[in-house]
């Protein structure tokens, strides 16, 4: 049994694939446009050029995205992305690049479990912990 997070964008999918590539380095496994489905009513007109589903790999996990209904509303809530990484310098690294136009929730600090912990909500409200094992 796998399991990986799918993760709905509503309409900013195609941003959010494009800031991923840059802050941590995620590859685009697959990418798939409304258009290019073969059931044609699987969206408006309007959202034939928004993202029906994409999968990227970031480090060693692959992670679905999609821009769902392309409502203009994401929510996410209840959940967030864990990325470990093997170093503080890598640590400040990836929080930065995945804080740019984001949120800090709790700044990169030692904790009794990691020399370097950090939680924030990147630009599109998304929750990631950043973390270094101790």
């Amino acid at each position: 049994m796998k399991v990986q997070p799918y993760v709905f964008f509503d309409g900013r999918c195609q941003e959010a694939i494009d800031f991923y590539r840059q802050a941590v380095g995620a590859e685009v496994l697959m990418q798939m446009a409304f258009k290019d489905s073969p059931e044609p009513t699987m969206a408006s007109p309007e959202a034939a050029d928004k993202v029906m589903h994409a999968s990227l790999r970031i480090g060693e996990t692959e992670v679905s995205m999609s821009d769902g209904m392309c409502s203009g509303n994401p929510s996410f809530q209840g959940f967030a992305l864990s990325v470990t990484v093997p170093d503080d310098a890598a640590a400040e690294r990836v929080f930065t690049a995945l804080g740019e136009g984001g949120k800090v929730n709790m700044p990169l600090t030692k904790t009794f479990f990691a020399s370097s912990f950090g939680m924030l909500n990147d630009r599109f409200g998304v929750a990631w912990m950043v973390m270094v094992a101790a």
